[in-house]
């Protein structure tokens, strides 16, 4: 087993580039995202790993079906589609479906969550 820690900072993950380079829109902010692999490759049909982000606005379409687990800071999560908005902070679990609209809004200054990601 290898645990999830939640005692994780921004600045243990590596640079994976913007969330533009990851397929999002960014509407506010410098969109820096950060990550470390905890199972699998970000290819892999099925993967997990610590995802972070600073402070700001994107939307995403869901390339995967993923259910996670907030690490660190706090994020207002909108389905663009249903229009459903969630705030979800340390502790807080979602789950989506693969193809769903979303409009991220980071309030702290960094965002972790953990996921597990299935195509």
């Amino acid at each position: 087993m290898k645990p999830v820690s939640t005692n994780i900072d921004i600045n243990q993950l590596d640079s994976w580039g913007t969330v533009a380079d990851l397929g999002s829109e960014i509407l506010e902010g410098e969109g820096a995202a950060f990550g470390k692999m905890t199972f699998g490759a970000p290819t892999d049909p099925v993967n997990s790993a610590y995802f972070g982000v600073n402070k700001s606005k994107f939307r995403m379409t869901y390339p995967f079906n993923e259910h996670a687990v907030v690490v660190k800071g706090e994020v207002e999560l909108t389905n663009e589609k249903t229009g459903e908005t969630n705030t979800y902070r340390e502790g807080d679990i979602w789950f989506v479906e693969k193809g769903t609209p979303v409009l991220w809004n980071i309030k702290t200054d960094s965002f972790i969550k953990h996921y597990l990601a299935v195509a």
